[in-house]
């Protein structure tokens, strides 16, 4: 598997690559330099299960507030750096953990080597980002269009112009909105390079149709063993890129933890409101840490039994309801009752 012979990187107290857990990453839409409202932010996250945060440091005063920032939370911290070389410097001597840059818009090699000099001096990595959206002429002609080809062939460029400077700490990131040129892309740089990959698919759009697009992109993607971080770029409050990429990765079974919620479809025999009721549940154990699977279903008559392969579940008819364990009927409550006898029961859980 692919991300089991990864190379090993540091990131500021975490450590990815050589098989090491998948980590989830998000990254803040404040400003920076509002380093309140930034912290906030990420301390929201970081309850949600955010493992890395980025930044962007597109000022001088982006950067200082970089130190004051990690004063504050217990993650590392990327700084995102676009165009100038200035900005990589000043974040990393404020205390960035790791900075992200394009080797090929930072403004030549000698403004390059200024940057791997002083990620070399602090043992700082280099994420190196390349975007379909931002692919160089000479490429796209060479390829006939923006080709998954044409991507890696850039993002290994790239990695080059940093080796030639002999630094090796380095993580790779290639994105593209179009999910399947994302998947190619990740598939032909992974036979290409054993550094560790942030993976996502970039600009995947609002709430709706970003959880589809990432979720069927990441799914392949994680599925072949590539990947060491992840990010579910959303349109929308970061918080719900971290509960995406939870399950996600959970349902690749590379995440344990967490209470996972099955609920049945609806049909005709459904007596209750199932579907505000599967989401009440669903809300309510968020906070609970618990490792185990709990099912929500809208029928007593073939609840139990569908409910058989969770560890404790939940069935609605006309005025009852039903606590079910392992397919056994445990408990009969009233239908208002259903929702407190649930959380009942999974705050004093036990094996």
């Amino acid at each position: 598997m692919y991300r089991n012979h990864t190379k090993v990187i540091k990131i500021g107290d975490r450590v990815i690559g050589g098989g090491n857990p998948v980590l989830i990453q998000s990254m803040t839409n404040t400003r920076t330099e509002d380093v309140e409202a930034t912290v906030a932010q990420i301390l929201a996250l970081e309850k949600a299960g955010c493992e890395i945060i980025r930044c962007t440091v597109p000022t001088i005063e982006a950067a200082k507030a970089i130190g004051e920032i990690k004063k504050q939370i217990h993650i590392p911290l990327v700084a995102d750096i676009h165009f100038d070389y200035r900005m990589a410097i000043a974040a990393m001597e404020n205390g960035a953990d790791k900075i992200r840059i394009n080797p090929g818009n930072i403004g030549g090699m000698d403004k390059l080597k200024a940057v791997v000099d002083v990620a070399k001096e602090k043992n700082i990595p280099i994420r190196v980002g390349v975007n379909s959206g931002s692919l160089e002429k000479e490429l796209v002609e060479k390829y006939g269009g923006v080709t998954a080809e044409g991507i890696v062939e850039s993002a290994l460029d790239k990695v080059g112009m940093i080796e030639s400077f002999g630094y090796d700490q380095i993580v790779i990131s290639i994105k593209s909105s179009d999910v399947l040129m994302c998947i190619k892309a990740h598939e032909l740089l992974a036979d290409k390079t054993d550094y560790p990959l942030h993976v996502g698919i970039t600009e995947s759009g609002t709430l709706y149709s970003g959880n589809i697009k990432s979720s069927v992109g990441l799914g392949i993607i994680l599925y072949q063993g590539i990947g060491d971080t992840i990010r579910v770029s959303l349109t929308g409050d970061p918080v719900e890129e971290i509960k995406t990429a939870k399950l996600i990765l959970r349902t690749m079974g590379l995440r344990k933890g967490g209470i996972e919620v099955v609920s049945c479809p609806t049909c005709g025999r459904t007596k209750i409101d199932l579907i505000s009721l599967a989401n009440q549940v669903e809300k309510m154990v968020e906070d609970i840490p618990l490792d185990i699977k709990v099912a929500v279903m809208g029928c007593v008559v073939n609840g139990p039994g569908e409910a058989k392969e969770a560890d404790i579940g939940i069935a609605g008819g006309i005025g009852e309801g039903l606590l079910i364990k392992k397919g056994e009927i445990v408990k009969k409550v009233p239908e208002s009752e259903l929702l407190n006898t649930l959380r009942e029961e999974l705050l004093n859980w036990k094996e």
